[in-house]
């Protein structure tokens, strides 16, 4: 492909209650909430962006947090961690910070040469923060709580446990672009670049375990970066060519996007860097209020009545 994949745009995941998510996401891991809106399938669900100053792709986690929903049970199909790095001295700050606002957190583990921190957000979605050489060099939210030295620098992969990794495998590697890095005992590595900063997915076979179900604490897609519009639609015939069912092209607002399922199961999508979450609020206030697109925004009082009140922090 002319137009490659450069990495991860966003993480999407499931929770059940919006103000826990904020209070985590922005309070104890110290990333800036920079958008506010709905989920545009279903607006009377907020969708809530965190990310660095302007959310920058590749930075940037959501969440849809359906209020009431069953938490997900773990098993195959599913994201089932979702990585952060962070400098190669900032882990020791990690724990210590974890542990001081109750978050119990595994004891550091080497993963292909690289340590690794592991604990469980409000809604058991598990997490993990990864030591990476270079990591300060990404962008990272500096106005938080967290020291810029210290802050998460945006995802650093994912993994994923599925019954069959073979199938998954060669879509990754013979369709997506991306390369086999290593294989420890039954999870194998997979990287991919853009140039500077490489991304992982992980794959853990387990034909041992069931189907998990998502819920709260699932993780619902995995978004890859594209950088314009052509290059989308060009990954979009590349794919249909090669026999996936890929939706046609939505306008998310910020990005616009496909969705696809990988063979075992998890939905990705491809998503372009522009036009980005800074078109409809200035960078200073993103965050702050309910954005809509422009065909809700004639609901919006209707929509916002129906949404549970949420408190965010004055400067994310």
């Amino acid at each position: 492909m002319d137009t490659p994949i450069l990495g991860i745009h966003h993480v999407t995941a499931i929770v059940a209650d919006p103000q826990e998510n904020i209070d985590f996401y922005t309070g104890v891991l110290g990333l800036r909430l920079v958008k506010q809106t709905v989920n545009f399938d279903d607006p009377y669900t907020y969708h809530l962006y965190y990310g660095d100053e302007l959310g920058r792709p590749g930075t940037i986690v959501t969440f849809f947090p359906w209020v009431g929903i069953r938490p997900g049970s773990r098993g195959t199909g599913l994201v089932s961690a979702m990585a952060f790095a962070v400098p190669a001295a900032a882990l020791d700050y990690w724990a210590a910070r974890l542990a001081d606002h109750g978050v119990r957190a595994s004891e550091p583990e080497i993963r292909f040469g690289e340590p690794v921190l592991s604990f469980y957000d409000p809604a058991g979605l598990l997490l993990e923060i990864v030591a990476q050489p270079g990591a300060e060099d990404r962008p990272a939210w500096q106005g938080g709580p967290v020291p810029a030295e210290y802050a998460l620098c945006g995802p650093a992969g994912v993994t994923l446990t599925l019954q069959a990794a073979a199938p998954t495998a060669t879509l990754l590697t013979e369709r997506l672009g991306f390369r086999h890095s290593a294989t420890a005992g039954n999870r194998t590595r997979y990287l991919i670049s853009d140039g500077s900063i490489e991304t992982a997915v992980d794959i853990l076979a387990r034909p041992d375990l069931p189907f998990g179900m998502p819920g709260s604490g699932s993780v619902h897609h995995i978004a890859w970066r594209v950088a314009d519009a052509a290059g989308q639609l060009a990954w979009r015939e590349h794919l249909t060519r090669h026999g996936l069912e890929v939706t046609p092209v939505r306008d998310r607002q910020y990005f616009h996007s496909i969705y696809f399922r990988e063979p075992g199961g998890v939905l990705f999508e491809i998503a372009t860097d522009q036009p980005g979450f800074a078109t409809d609020e200035p960078p200073e206030r993103l965050g702050q209020r309910l954005m809509l697109p422009p065909w809700l925004e004639a609901r919006h009082r209707e929509i916002e009545q129906q949404l549970p009140p949420i408190v965010t922090r004055s400067n994310n």
